[in-house]
């Protein structure tokens, strides 16, 4: 299945009827359940992703909480206390290849699945997720 991430030629948008991804979503409390539902995904079932974190991960999960809220057109809480993200930068530190990110995106799907997000918010952000976790790659030869 093809999903857009562009605007529809009505004009709708491409995650539903909301205005914003995170509105979609349900705002807050449901951002911070998935981001939560990730979290506990990646302890249970990723040792590669779970090394790259503090034993203590809830500064990890702030981080991704803060800045999936902005990216998802909620309030901007990552940029207002840290500035401007620079995944990559960031990310540095870690090797992060082609195997990283499809675990990232496979925990982040697995979340999905729980929580019952539906297409078409499921579809869009799953295609921008991956983008992103595409981006913060910085071995490209495994």
């Amino acid at each position: 299945m093809t999903v857009s991430i562009d605007p529809k030629p009505d004009g709708s948008n491409p995650w539903g009827n909301a205005a914003t991804p995170y509105e979609e979503l349900g705002g807050e409390d449901r951002l911070r359940q998935l981001v939560d539902t990730f979290y506990d995904n990646m302890d249970a079932g990723s040792p590669v992703l779970r090394a790259m974190h503090p034993a203590d991960d809830s500064n990890s999960r702030r981080n991704l909480f803060e800045f999936l809220s902005g990216w998802m057109g909620g309030p901007d809480l990552y940029t207002q206390r840290k500035g401007h993200p620079r995944l990559r930068m960031r990310h540095l530190p870690f090797v992060i290849g082609s195997y990283e990110a499809e675990e990232w995106m496979r925990c982040m799907r697995s979340a999905f699945d729980e929580m019952g997000v539906s297409e078409p918010l499921r579809g869009y952000l799953d295609v921008r997720l991956e983008q992103t976790a595409d981006h913060v790659r910085n071995v490209t030869a495994e």
